[in-house]
C-alpha cells in the first residue's frame, strides 16, 4: 500500500504548497479550540472566587476568548479553503495522469482492463480518493493533535478525574474498530460490482438499437436492477453496521459526562465551592474535553471508513498507473520510414503467454512496396491479428516483422504508426463535424485535402447531400450515419495521412459492389506508390490484387494472385465459385442519411 500511496503523491505535484499550509492553519484550529474550554473554567472560577461581583474578569476573558474563537476561524476557513484547491487539484491530476495512461497503453494492457472498470477508476475511484485526501489534510491531521491537546489540558485541570477518559477510551476504541472490521469487506466487494453495473449501463447505451429492435428493454431493465440491487445491498449492510456508531458515540459520551459530574461534584462538596482544589468552572471544563476526547474517536472512526474506501480506490487507481505499456518506443527510435514494403519472418502470436494456442503460426510473407495484397480466411483465422503486427499494434511472440526494411521495434512508435494507416474493422467515428472527423488523419488538412481524400473514398458525393455538408455534425459514434458512409469517412481519414502502408480490415464490407470497384479504381490510380493490405470477405474485393493471402487456423496456406490461386489452391477455388455462384455480391448499398 505504500507504493501505491507515493505512486499517487506525484500527482499532487503544483499543490504541495496549499498541501503543506493546510495542516498548519489544522494544528492553531485544534490548538484554540482545546484553550477555550480552559479559559472559560478560568473565568468562571475567577468570578466565582471573587468576593464583590465586578465585570473586569468577564471582560477580560471574554476578550481572550472572542480572540481565540476568531483565531480558530480564520485558521478553519483558511484551512477549507486550501484543502480544497489541493484536493481538487489533486483530483484533477490524477485524471489526468490515469487518462494520459491509458492513452499510451498497448492493445494487449487494453485488454487486462474492462473499458466499465476504467471509467470506474477515472470517476467514483478518483473521487474516493480526492475526498480521503482532503479528509487527510485537515481531520487526520486535527483528530490526532485535539485528542492529545484535550487529554494533556484535562490532566492539567485535574489529574484524578481525566482518567475516566482513559478508561473509557480503550472500550470505546475497540467498539469502532470492531465496526470498521466488519464494513471492509463490503466496501472491497462494493466496488467490483461498481464495475458490473457501469457495464450493463455502457453495453445497453451502446447496442440500445438492438435492444429496441429486438424488445429487449425488460431484459436489460432487470439486467440493470440486478446490478444496482447488488451494490445496493452491499451499501445497506455496511451502513447498517455503521449506523451503530452514533448510538454507541452517544451513549459513551453521555457516560463520561455523568461520571465526570458525578465525581466533580462530590470533590467540589468536599473541597468547598469556592475556595476548594476542584471548582465548577473545571468541572464545565473536563465535560467539555470529554466531549472533545470522545468526537475525536468519533471523527477517527469515519475517517477510517472513508480510508477503507479510499484504499481500494487508491489500489485500483494504482494498478493503472504502475501498469507499463507492452509497447514503448526504443531510445533513439528511427524517425523514418523508407517506404512501404512489409516482410514476416517465421511470426508467431498469442495473445497471453498462458494461453495454450498460437494466434498466428509461422507466417512468412514477404510484400514489396506499392503491391495490394488481398487477405481472405474464415472467421477467426487471424486477419485481424496478422495486421496488428505491422503498426506494432501487438509484437510478434517469435519472428520477427519488418517494414521498410527495418524491424518495427526498431522504430519510434509515433512515427511507425503515422506512416501506416489501418482502418479497423469496427469503424469509429467521433462527435463532431464531418470536417473534425476527417482532420484526425491530419490536422492541418486544408478543405481542398479532405475533398480530395473523400472523393478517393466515394465519400464526396453523400457528403454534400447533407444540408451542412462537410460541416455536418457527426453524433458521439457515428449514429446518424449509414454502416457504408461510416466507413468511407474512415478510410478517406486514413487516406490523409499519405500513408506508406494502407490496411483497410473488412472496411467495404457495408459499402455495394460498385462503390467497393470505384474505391479501389480510386486506389490503383491515385495512390499507386502506397502498400495496400486489404482484408475482405468477398473474393471480388480482391481478385485483382497482386497477391493474396488465404489464412486458416492462423497458418498460410496459400500465396498468389488470382489465376495462380484458381489453379493451385482448392480453398480459394471453392470460395471463389461459391460466391460467384451463390450471388454474394448482391447490392449492399450503404445507405443514405
Amino acid at each position: 500500500m505504500v507504493g501505491t500511496v507515493k505512486t499517487l503523491l506525484k500527482s499532487v505535484r503544483q499543490y504541495k504548497k496549499p498541501s503543506l499550509i493546510t495542516p498548519l492553519f489544522m494544528v492553531l484550529e485544534a490548538f484554540c479550540e482545546c484553550l477555550i474550554p480552559f479559559f472559560m473554567a478560568s473565568m468562571v472560577n475567577e468570578v466565582q472566587a471573587s468576593a464583590t461581583a465586578t465585570m473586569q474578569p468577564i471582560l477580560k476573558y471574554g476578550a481572550i476568548l472572542i480572540g481565540l474563537a476568531a483565531l480558530s476561524l480564520t485558521s478553519g476557513v483558511l484551512a477549507g479553503r486550501f484543502a480544497a484547491t489541493a484536493s481538487c487539484g489533486f483530483a484533477s491530476n490524477l485524471r489526468h495522469d490515469l487518462f494520459y495512461k491509458v492513452q499510451k497503453f498497448s492493445f494487449a494492457n487494453v485488454d487486462k482492463f474492462s473499458t466499465s472498470s476504467l471509467v470506474t477508476r477515472l470517476t467514483t475511484d478518483v473521487t474516493n480518493v480526492q475526498q480521503a485526501y482532503q479528509m487527510s489534510l485537515r481531520i487526520v491531521i486535527r483528530v490526532p493533535l485535539q485528542f492529545i491537546f484535550a487529554i494533556i489540558m484535562s490532566f492539567t485541570i485535574n489529574a484524578e478525574l481525566a482518567w475516566v477518559f482513559l478508561v473509557i477510551v480503550p472500550f470505546l476504541a475497540v467498539i469502532l474498530f470492531s465496526i470498521m472490521r466488519f464494513v471492509m469487506p463490503f466496501f472491497r466487494r462494493i466496488f467490483k460490482k461498481y464495475d458490473a453495473l457501469n457495464a450493463s449501463v455502457q453495453e445497453n447505451v451502446s447496442g440500445v438499437r438492438v435492444v429496441k429492435a429486438f424488445v429487449r428493454e425488460d431484459y436489460e431493465t432487470k439486467k440493470f436492477q440486478k446490478a444496482a440491487g447488488e451494490v445496493r445491498n452491499d451499501f445497506t449492510k455496511a451502513e447498517k453496521i455503521l449506523a451503530l456508531n452514533n448510538p454507541i458515540m452517544t451513549f459513551f459520551i453521555n457516560l463520561a459526562a455523568v461520571l465526570i459530574s458525578f465525581l466533580g461534584a462530590t470533590a467540589i462538596i468536599k473541597s468547598g465551592t469556592l475556595d476548594g482544589a476542584f471548582s465548577t468552572g473545571d468541572l464545565s471544563a473536563l465535560i467539555t474535553y470529554g466531549i472533545q476526547i470522545l468526537s475525536c474517536l468519533m471523527m477517527f472512526s469515519m475517517v477510517f471508513v472513508m480510508f477503507t474506501m479510499s484504499f481500494e480506490s487508491a489500489r485500483r487507481i494504482g494498478e493503472v498507473l504502475n501498469q507499463e505499456s507492452d509497447l514503448v518506443s526504443p531510445e533513439n527510435g528511427v524517425k523514418e520510414v523508407k517506404d512501404g514494403a512489409i516482410r514476416f519472418e517465421n511470426v508467431s502470436f498469442k495473445y497471453s503467454q498462458k494461453a495454450n494456442k498460437y494466434a498466428l503460426s509461422d507466417i512468412d510473407l514477404d510484400i514489396k512496396s506499392g503491391e495490394t495484397v488481398g487477405v481472405l480466411g474464415g472467421t477467426g483465422s487471424s486477419k485481424t491479428t496478422l495486421i496488428q503486427m505491422i503498426p506494432r499494434l501487438y509484437d510478434a511472440t517469435e519472428g520477427e516483422v519488418f517494414v521498410g526494411g527495418v524491424n518495427v521495434k526498431d522504430y519510434d512508435l509515433d512515427t511507425l504508426r503515422k506512416e501506416v494507416a489501418v482502418v479497423l474493422q469496427k469503424n469509429v467515428l467521433f462527435s463532431g463535424t464531418i470536417k473534425d472527423n476527417l482532420r484526425w488523419g491530419d490536422e492541418s488538412a486544408t478543405d481542398e485535402e479532405l475533398v480530395r481524400v473523400c472523393k478517393l473514398a466515394q465519400a464526396d458525393e453523400f457528403i454534400r447531400s447533407f444540408p451542412d455538408g462537410y460541416d455536418t455534425y457527426i453524433e458521439q459514434g457515428g449514429t446518424n450515419v449509414s454502416g457504408g458512409q461510416k466507413q468511407r469517412l474512415c478510410i478517406a481519414r486514413a487516406l490523409l495521412r499519405k500513408p506508406k502502408v494502407l490496411i483497410l480490415d473488412d472496411s467495404t464490407s457495408a459499402v455495394d459492389t460498385k462503390t467497393d470497384a470505384l474505391i479501389r479504381k480510386a486506389f490503383a490510380d491515385e495512390i499507386p506508390n502506397t502498400t495496400k493490405i486489404i482484408i475482405a470477405q468477398r473474393v471480388a474485393s480482391v481478385e485483382h490484387a497482386d497477391k493474396i493471402v488465404v489464412l486458416d487456423g492462423g497458418k498460410i496456406i496459400a500465396c498468389g494472385n488470382h489465376d495462380r490461386l484458381m489453379k493451385e489452391s482448392e480453398i480459394y477455388r471453392e470460395i471463389y465459385e461459391a460466391q460467384t455462384k451463390g450471388g454474394s455480391d448482391e447490392n449492399e448499398e450503404g445507405g443514405a442519411l
